[in-house]
This record gives structure tokens, sequence and C-alpha cells, in this order.
């Protein structure tokens, strides 16, 4: 009966009873790199920032240098308003047979500093903050915050802002009630307990000089007029982002996962990118998509809705097809994460049909909630391509779904894809914690969603 069983039962296993010590080593040293970059890449900008160093090193030129079709081999990028990238690696196929396109999100959950953030109360100095993306704005009190970001002066120019990333830097936080005091705010759901508007950052305490009113925000004002050379007006055109302070570490006593902010999305960010960076002359053109405002609907002109992609897929046909055409014939991974089984929480997750850590990258047919509103739903087809060319190149894999039917969801950029009648089917990391300041992801899962990626690139 067992030999049947194994014969007929669709059976995981742990992927560490699965792989051999080449295996081990080689997803260890993946894991390195992926947290250097974790690390360097704290905001949308910086995670432009930092692929593009990794892409030219790579030996990628930027669009402006592409004249006509896109060649075999050749490698481009478009780094579009500093805030999203698209590269592509030449396939031996032309333009109207297709290409194949990763594409993930690099922004992720936070706070953001209003557009007049500085006031005084009770002669201390804060920052009001509008958070971005889905968060539980209790899990943003009483952690240590860094600021990055850039100032868009009326001249045209920009300053760059990052403090607290430097050891040498002060750092922020948002304060909370003492549990003496909390009783009224304990009663309240957690979605209430704190609100919006509470989450204001604690920017000084020292008053300036002299006497008068708001002496404490002249003083906060004048340290950033010291630092940047920059007055009030100025952040009326700034983009000031409060992320938090972690740095990126190895978690548990055998350091088989991975802690840090930001996993969502840029873990899968950086797979697609480690493998279109090693791509030389695929079979067909090997497209990588790091987007910007999925966490908020992809909107704008950096968002997956918005039209540079077209722009960029009519350069790489360069007039010998219709974008169209080539879209028609392409294939899409949407590499995004999914919400890994929690023990401590079993009762949103119909476990057969839960990502696990350490099972591998969670191939997701359908994204959507309650009645897969919303979703992108694949077809029986494109899974089972998913599932031949993740057996072909040894890709650890499980399906998986975001929670139990009535539960709740998500989505991805995938439905935007599938609008531009491109097949998609999303793939990612199994992720503990998602959306939180401090993410959990299993370094296995990591280096599998890499090599699924790197499948999609080559496969025949």
């Amino acid at each position: 009966m067992d030999e049947k069983k194994t014969e007929l039962f669709y059976q995981p296993k742990n992927g560490y009873d699965r792989i051999d010590t080449a295996e081990r080593l080689a997803l260890e040293e993946y894991c390195r790199g992926y947290m250097a970059y974790l690390d360097a890449a704290r905001t949308e900008r910086e995670a432009v920032t930092e692929a593009v160093k990794l892409a030219e090193a790579a030996g990628f030129a930027s669009l402006e240098s592409l004249e006509g079709p896109i060649r075999p081999g050749q490698k481009v990028y478009l780094n579009n308003r500093g805030k999203s990238l698209l590269l592509a690696v030449g396939g031996k196929k032309p333009m109207k047979d297709g290409f194949v396109v990763t594409a993930a999100h690099i922004d992720s959950p936070r706070l953001d500093l209003k557009q007049l953030p500085l006031f005084e109360d009770a002669e201390l100095g804060y920052f009001r903050t509008h958070y971005y993306g889905g968060i539980k704005k209790y899990q943003w009190t009483a952690i240590p915050l860094e600021i990055h970001g850039v100032v868009a002066l009326k001249d045209g120019s920009t300053v760059e802002v990052v403090i607290g990333r430097d050891p040498a830097d002060p750092q922020f936080v948002v304060t909370d009630l003492l549990p003496h005091l909390a009783a009224d705010q304990m009663q309240k759901t957690l979605a209430k307990g704190v609100e919006g508007e509470k989450l204001c950052i604690l920017a000084g305490s020292v008053p300036y000089a002299g006497e008068g009113a708001e002496r404490v925000k002249l003083a906060v004002m004048s340290l950033l007029n010291d630092r940047y050379g920059i007055t009030e007006e100025d952040l009326i055109s700034a983009e000031l982002e409060a992320v938090p302070a972690f740095d990126v570490r190895q978690l548990g006593l055998d350091r088989s996962m991975i802690g840090g902010y930001g996993q969502d999305d840029r873990v899968c960010a950086y797979a697609e990118l480690a493998a279109i960076l090693e791509q030389t002359e695929p079979e067909r053109t090997a497209v990588c998509i790091l987007a910007d405002k999925e966490e908020i609907g992809s909107v704008g002109v950096s968002g997956m809705r918005g039209q540079v992609f077209e722009r960029f897929i009519e350069a790489l046909c360069g007039g010998s097809c219709g974008v169209q055409e080539s879209f028609s014939a392409s294939f899409c991974v949407s590499a995004d994460v999914t919400a890994a089984f929690d023990p401590m929480y079993p009762e949103v997750s119909e476990r057969q049909n839960a990502a696990r850590l350490n099972y591998g990258v969670g191939l997701c047919k359908f994204t959507g909630s309650r009645g897969k509103s919303g979703a992108s739903d694949a077809s029986a087809e494109l899974v089972a391509y998913m599932r031949r060319i993740c057996a072909e190149a040894g890709v650890l894999w499980q399906m998986c779904e975001l929670g139990k039917v009535d539960q709740g969801g998500g989505g991805t950029v995938a439905g935007f894809m599938a609008d531009r009648d491109i097949d998609t089917i999303d793939a990612g990391v199994p992720v503990l914690s998602m959306h939180a300041p401090f993410e959990t992801t299993s370094k296995l899962d990591c280096y599998m969603t890499y090599k699924c990626m790197k499948a999609a690139y080559e496969a025949k």
C-alpha cells in the first residue's frame, strides 16, 4: 500500500531532506548576497540604485544605447524615475515570438512623512506621518526608525536624506503608552489601539536659544538646514520615508532563516534580479521588472498599471513587431511572496493548501480574496508548465494559497500582467510576519525562488 501511495499521492517533503551538501553551500552563498542587498535597499529608490549597480557590473547598459530590435545577448535597462527598474537580455528568438518576464515589487509598508510634517507640542518636536500600505499600526510604535528619501528643491536639484543608518547617526521612534496608563487603550481592538494620526515620530526636545514660541521646532529645522541646506517649505516637495532601523540578520540557532524589513517583496525582486544577471543568450528575451507602488494598488507612473512597461517592450521590439503581438506570445512569473503557515496561528490557514517554510518556492494558481475576488487565476495548462520547468531545473516547489477561503486574501501585480494578454502565474517566497517591521523567510525558500526565476528564463 505504501508503494501505491508513493505512486499516486502528492507528498511534499521538507527541502532539507531533499538537497545535498553542495546545494546547501550554494544556498548559503546566494543568501549572503541577498542579505547584503536587503540591508542596502531600505526604500524603493535605494532598491533601484543597488540593482543598477549590480546590473552595470554585469554588463547592462542604458536603454538609450539600443538601436533597432534587441539583439541576442544584448543587455539593457530602463531606470524609471529612480523608483522602478526594467531590465532585458536579448534572446535567440525574435520579439514576435514573445518573451519571458518576471515581475516583482520593491516598495514595502512604511511611514511616509507628511508634506508639512514638523510640529511642536509640549516642547517636543515631531514629524507627522501617513502610513503607506497595509500595516498593523501598533507594530510601528516603540521601535527604532530611520529616515530615508529625497528633498526636491525649486531649482530642480535634489538632496538625498539618510538619517539613522550610520551607527553614529541618531534614530527616531513613535512613542506608545506605558501599560500602567493604557487601560482605555487596551480595551480597544488592535486596529483602533493606535490611530493613524498618532503615528508621529519624535524628532527632538532641545529648544532653540532665545525667547518665543515653537523653539523646539525651530531647533529641529535648524539642524536639518545645517545638514542638508533645506527649509520647511522644501519639505513640501520631499519624499521622506521612515523605515525600521533593524539590521538584516540570520535567525534561529541553526541560522536557517533570514529576518529583516522589506522582504515583501524585495526577497523576490532580488531573486529575479540575480537570475537575469546570469543570462547570456536565452532562448527568448528575458525581462525583469522591479515595480513600485504595489502596496497601494500598483498605481502611478512607477506602478505596474503604468505605461512604462509598454514603452520598454516597444523599444525592445524596435519596429520588428507590435507590442501587443509580443505580449500575446509571452509568459510572466509574478514574483511575489505568500503567507507561510504559522503554527501559532493555525486558525487562519487551511493546512493542506498552505505554504510551509523550507518546502520551496510557493506557486499560487490564483490570488484575490473571498471567492477569488480581484484574482489573477492561472490556467491549468500554465500550472502544468511551471511544474515541468521546475522539475527539469531541480526546483523545490509547493502549491499554496493565501489563507482560508473566508479569512481574507491579497493580490499581486499578476492581474495587471494578465490584463495585457500575457499568461501569468504567481510564484514567491513564503513569509512569516508579512508586512511587519521585521519579516521572516527561509534561506532554502529564498534560494529555490531564485532557481525558479532562472528556470523560467532558461526554459526551452
